[in-house]
């Protein structure tokens, strides 16, 4: 059993910086692999190559596979097909909206987070940080172009993924934190990998398409790697952190995925991106001070 760590901010923060890049690396990696591959086959290499990854790094740690038994494999299967929902969603999503569009709708998942950490988690949540991160929320609607009316002219599939995904890594979040309480990073990976490839297996209809190509087989190998590494760190945070702080710092994705989309693929970088990327950058801050 992990023994849970002094809380940090500094240290949670860190972890979920290095979460913020690979969770960028994935996107790309998702997009350009998702012209050529059905997202379910996807999913089932992600995991077989995490897995394969995982196993490795169990071999030469100092716990060896001991620190995979787990009391607790009912909360393993929650958050895994809570997490395994939520990116079939988002990878469904990446290909067919904008990349900043599509993590602002995701953004909502820390907003359910902390509506029910309180219930699920036993943590506290004060009314200021509520406010702190409903403006987070009000930056993201600027984002999606709730205000000007193009997100309901524009509402379609993609859009429909992507806020059913954000309710997916919602549940993914809550069961996280609770098991960084008994279950180490390592052993977290090794069940999310194992149980996610054979849902995977049975969403693809049987074995996965191969990677037609070398190009395509990077993008396979990045986005796994990087998703992989994403959630291995995003576990640390959740180690050194409560719920209710970590998840909203994921918003800074957003200024990050839109200079990049802007770059890569030429996607409009608007003044309401900007003005919401502020937004949620403030409502970000004013709740770091408060966890403080």
């Amino acid at each position: 059993m992990a023994t849970p760590p002094t809380p940090s901010l500094a240290r949670a923060a860190a972890w979920m910086v290095v979460a913020l890049l690979c969770f960028t690396t994935m996107a790309v990696s998702g997009r350009e692999a998702g012209r050529v591959m059905p997202t379910a086959d996807l999913l089932v290499w992600r995991s077989l190559i995490g897995f394969l990854i995982v196993l490795g790094f169990l071999a030469v740690s100092a716990q060896g596979f001991a620190q995979v038994r787990t009391q607790r494999p009912g909360m393993h299967l929650i958050r895994n097909c809570g997490h395994f929902f939520g990116q079939y969603g988002w990878y469904t999503a990446v290909t067919m909206i904008p990349l900043a569009q599509l993590f602002a709708l995701e953004f909502t998942s820390p907003i359910w987070v902390a509506l029910v950490a309180p219930l699920f988690l036993g943590e506290r949540f004060a009314g200021a940080g509520l406010a702190a991160i409903g403006l987070s929320f009000i930056g993201v609607l600027m984002v999606v172009g709730a205000f000007d009316g193009s997100f309901l002219d524009d509402l379609g599939p993609g859009q429909i993924w992507a806020i059913l995904a954000s309710f997916g890594f919602a549940a993914n979040m809550i069961a996280t934190k609770k098991l960084t309480a008994t279950e180490s990073s390592l052993c977290i990976m090794f069940y999310l990998t194992l149980m996610q490839g054979p849902m995977g297996l049975v969403v693809a209809g049987g074995l996965p398409m191969v990677p037609p190509d070398s190009v395509t087989a990077f993008w396979v190998l990045a986005l796994s790697i990087g998703g992989l590494s994403a959630h291995f760190c995003l576990a640390q945070a959740f180690r050194y952190g409560d719920a209710t702080l970590v998840a909203p710092m994921d918003f800074f994705r957003l200024p990050l995925i839109a200079v990049v989309g802007m770059a890569f693929y030429g996607e409009p970088l608007a003044w309401s991106v900007l003005i919401g990327g502020g937004l949620i950058f403030l409502g970000n801050f004013l709740n770091t001070q408060r966890a403080r």
